[in-house]
């Protein structure tokens, strides 16, 4: 079976949500710097995600996302 790359990285990014979920909502950028993935990339692949229903997203200094 193959995975497309957006794929690896929606899972990547959601197995980092879920090892740093006690921190709460975390942002793109940090996702992005411990993945070692291009932040706008990832800003393609949340939007999917969270309209089904598995990351929350939060707006503001504060936010970022989290498993739901």
């Amino acid at each position: 079976m193959k995975i497309s790359t957006k794929g690896r990285y929606a899972l990547r990014m959601m197995l980092d949500l879920a090892e740093h979920r006690e921190q709460g909502f975390v942002s793109l950028k940090e996702i992005a710097a411990r993945q070692d993935i291009s932040k706008k990339y990832l800003e393609q692949i949340v939007t999917p995600l969270a309209r089904a229903g598995l990351v929350k997203s939060e707006r503001g200094s504060q936010g970022g996302y989290r498993l739901t």
